[in-house]
């Protein structure tokens, strides 16, 4: 910071910049906080989705298994499905001090088997249980991307408080500091110069 003239108008000035700093500091502090409680509840949303997922994995990995068992690679590769529109992901948008965030869904079911004679309990079984993980894995996308934008935003208002906290408001204290004594020096110069003198 450049040293600044040593009037009361600087020091009325510095003063009000002071001030704002300090409100400043004080929202950013708040906003970290309002942050850091959303994080934790996108944090347990994302373990609670997780922990589902990994459970519904292991079952859906049993019927892939056995669909293969039955169909072959190659055959359930090309397992012929309806050319109808399947499941569609829907975006739900919100917003918290700025930062997006977003929560998705999966609607519809999976098109059926294009010719029915070739349905079998196993591909049905594969097909269902990969079906049900869409909206799973949805969810849990939106969960982690939101983890991400609230964790910059974080660390982007953090780095401003500690900016504040440790080099702006110290320097504006010894600024004020410093234009205070001189101006308390120019007064008692003032004094001296204007106390009468003897004859």
């Amino acid at each position: 910071m450049s040293e600044r003239p040593a009037t009361r108008s600087e020091l009325l000035e510095l003063a009000d910049e002071h001030h704002a700093m300090r409100e400043g500091h004080a929202f950013l502090d708040e906003k970290c906080l309002v942050l850091a409680g959303a994080m934790l509840r996108e944090l347990r949303l994302h373990e609670a989705l997780w922990s589902e997922l990994r459970g519904r994995l292991a079952s859906a990995e049993g019927t892939l298994a056995a669909a293969l068992a039955r169909h072959g690679l190659e055959a359930l590769a090309v397992y012929p499905l309806a050319a109808a529109p399947g499941p569609a992901v829907h975006l739900t948008h919100d917003s918290l001090l700025g930062v997006p965030l977003v929560s998705a869904h999966v609607e519809g079911e999976p098109p059926p088997v294009a010719d029915p004679l070739l349905r079998t309990p196993e591909a049905a079984a594969c097909g269902e249980a990969h079906a049900g993980l869409l909206d799973l894995c949805a969810r849990l996308a939106a969960a982690a991307g939101n983890l991400e934008r609230l964790d910059h935003e974080y660390r982007k208002a953090a780095r401003r408080a500690r900016a504040l906290e440790a080099v702006l408001l110290p320097e504006m204290d010894t600024e004020m500091r410093r234009i205070r004594l001189e101006l308390e020096e120019h007064e008692r110069e003032d004094a001296v110069f204007m106390r009468p003198r003897g004859r």
